[in-house]
């Protein structure tokens, strides 16, 4: 199982919008995905469009049980294999400033418990599969620096940041990077940057050209080749609950070919490893 933290301590970027267009790459492509609403907004989780439940991540974050995990996680609406560990605005109680050991560790605990057997019958599915359900956890982080995004550091194995191509993209893209470098000093080794991808590109807009380029300078290889288009496309696909890759225009064709070279290069970096 692989766990990708999305991430951006620069609110308004489109981090949500990364965290569903890869969510729905993978469900493309075949791969058994469950994404975690950590954003108290819960934005995915209405894009995802799923049933009600009885539990969300923050029940969740307040007990890391199997139990828990079974009443707060939902197929999507999108399709099979794509399922969602709700977000609530409760979620807010658990993104404390100065989090303790034991509250960062809690997510990480929680995933650790996603081999449950029961979890396929709490989804409504017949068979009970031992081992990990899933092969990709995407995790949607707050716009903030507190214990959830912390907490989701913890838990994954790569982070990927978004940003936009505005005058403050190098100051959040820099804090991004020194929160991943600080958890793998507390003790998450395994976490690498994926890398940083930039959002909301405008073709032919000179102050986009220059944020660009100021941004691969600084950040080098890490800094993704191909950049997410500002597409109208995008928001009518969330506005009819669809994932961006059954959105049929040109302009979600272009952005979809962006997430299915994203898809590929986070699986390539577990083979790396």
């Amino acid at each position: 199982m692989q766990v990708v933290a999305v991430l951006s301590l620069k609110g308004g970027v489109g981090k949500t919008t990364v965290a569903l267009g890869l969510a729905g790459a993978a469900l493309a492509h075949g791969i058994p995905t469950l994404l975690v609403d950590l954003d108290p907004q819960a934005n995915a989780t209405i894009a995802l469009d799923v049933e009600p439940t009885t539990g969300t991540i923050a029940d969740v974050l307040d007990e890391p049980s199997r139990s828990a995990l079974r009443r707060a996680i939902a197929p999507s609406a999108w399709g099979e294999g794509l399922d969602v560990l709700v977000g609530a605005e409760q979620n807010e109680r658990h993104n404390h400033p100065d989090p303790t050991t034991k509250q960062l560790e809690r997510l990480r605990r929680a995933l650790s418990r996603l081999d449950d057997p029961e979890l396929g019958s709490s989804l409504g599915r017949t068979e009970k599969t031992p081992g990990d359900p899933y092969q990709l956890v995407i995790i949607d982080c707050p716009p903030s620096l507190g214990q959830l995004t912390r907490g989701a550091l913890a838990a994954a194995d790569r982070a990927l940041l978004v940003t936009d191509p505005t005058m403050f993209a190098v100051s959040g893209v820099q804090r991004a990077f020194d929160a991943v470098q600080a958890e793998r000093e507390r003790g998450n080794e395994a976490l690498q940057p994926l890398g940083v991808l930039v959002n909301r590109v405008r073709p032919r807009n000179a102050e986009h050209d220059y944020r660009i380029a100021e941004l691969r300078e600084l950040f080098g290889p890490l800094v993704f080749s191909g950049v997410l288009p500002d597409r109208s496309a995008v928001q009518q696909a969330q506005g009819a609950c669809l994932p961006i890759q059954r959105w049929d225009t040109p302009g979600a064709r272009e952005v979809s070919a962006v997430f299915t070279a994203l898809l590929g290069r986070l699986l390539r970096s577990r083979s790396r490893t």
